[in-house]
């Protein structure tokens, strides 16, 4: 894994990521495969018009999106978490196939899928950190049902939260999403492939090996209880960039006991508060799961896998000065503002307390 401390100059070798393979931009119900250079960004369907539908602050009925009257459809008044089918998806079930290429640099694939929303809280005010944990373990609840019900028809379910306007996230309304997709995306593959070949060389899952050394150095070590670990990663870029792994092995959200769940979300909690409390701000991030690969995929041996969840948030030193990802670090590398060890040490300072609490008490 390398050594104890990572400085700002060294480059650590990132084990959950690897050699580039294709990559497949989503657009208009197809993926093109380009040549080997660079995992590319994947532009989906219809994108800039996907809104989530969510309530407004007032208990007096659901509200309709900024999108006016042409909306296709309202929700109805919800009372906890609420999942739904996206207006605007990226995938679709019924993507046709593309036609035939005719040169070797132009193939695509057919991509289909599903797309849902899922808004965490009725209350367009109230984000995860501000839930109960008992609030937060039924969001917990719908991911697992959820990925259980899609992953008997495709081999990959990613759940994503993209956290604020800095996120690019259009919808106040605290929510997230859950894609379905026919094949297995470029990031998801490169885990797949290198967890497989440490398992191969070292007989365990890289994730419960690594999670393990970093228990027991401490020094990144943000959270933990009986069943969590909240890690600022050896090969962090993000300034306060984490990572939630089980403690014991565990392929998907599906597996989980129901005192691993409660568990869960009392970390989430812990985690969110802190990230909060950091710059006193509704702290942006993107965010998601990564577990072993369903559908057919998922019929193979997957024991490599370890699920867990990437925290990317873009802050760097305030609430509006915030990291870009430019130049040389997308042209060449990406460099680190700070070591693991600084941000862990920081994010393990913080109050437990949310913040705009504190401010209520005062």
């Amino acid at each position: 894994m390398g050594g104890a401390q990572a400085g700002a100059g060294e480059r650590p070798a990132p084990p959950t990521t690897g050699s580039h393979g294709r990559g497949r931009p989503i657009g208009a119900g197809r993926q093109g495969e380009r040549p080997r250079l660079q995992p590319w960004p994947e532009p989906g369907r219809g994108r800039s018009r996907s809104r989530s539908r969510s309530r407004s602050r007032s208990r007096g009925g659901p509200g309709r999106s900024d999108r006016g009257p042409s909306r296709p459809a309202v929700n109805p008044l919800y009372e906890s978490t609420f999942l739904f089918d996206n207006d605007f998806p990226a995938l679709r079930p019924d993507a046709p196939s593309p036609g035939p290429s005719d040169h070797p640099l132009f193939r695509a694939e057919p991509a289909r899928g599903v797309c849902k929303v899922l808004c965490f809280h009725p209350w367009s005010d109230v984000t995860l950190p501000l839930m109960s944990v008992p609030e937060i373990r039924t969001v917990i609840d719908t991911w697992a049902e959820v990925s259980e019900d899609l992953g008997a028809e495709y081999p990959w379910v990613q759940i994503f939260e993209n956290k604020g306007a800095m996120m690019g996230c259009s919808n106040p309304h605290p929510h997230c999403q859950v894609w379905a997709s026919s094949f297995l995306p470029d990031v998801p593959r490169r885990e797949d492939g290198n967890q497989r070949e440490y398992l191969r060389r070292h007989g365990e899952p890289l994730l419960l090996a690594y999670g393990r050394q970093e228990a027991r150095r401490k020094e990144r070590l943000v959270l933990a209880n009986d069943d969590w670990l909240v890690l600022v990663p050896y090969w962090a870029v993000w300034p306060f960039q984490t990572l939630l792994l089980p403690r014991r092995h565990v392929l998907r959200l599906q597996d989980l006991q129901p005192g691993e769940r409660d568990s869960l979300a009392a970390i989430m909690k812990q985690l969110l508060t802190r990230y909060d409390n950091l710059f006193e701000t509704s702290f942006p991030y993107s965010m998601g799961w990564h577990g072993a690969p369903a559908g057919p995929l998922g019929e193979a041996e997957a024991g490599h896998w370890q699920l867990h969840a990437h925290y990317y948030p873009p802050l760097l030193r305030s609430a509006t000065v915030r990291k870009f990802m430019v130049g040389y670090e997308m042209l060449a590398q990406a460099q680190r503002d700070l070591t693991p060890e600084q941000a862990a040490e920081r994010l393990r300072q913080l109050p437990e307390e949310h913040f705009r609490l504190r401010q209520e008490k005062a």
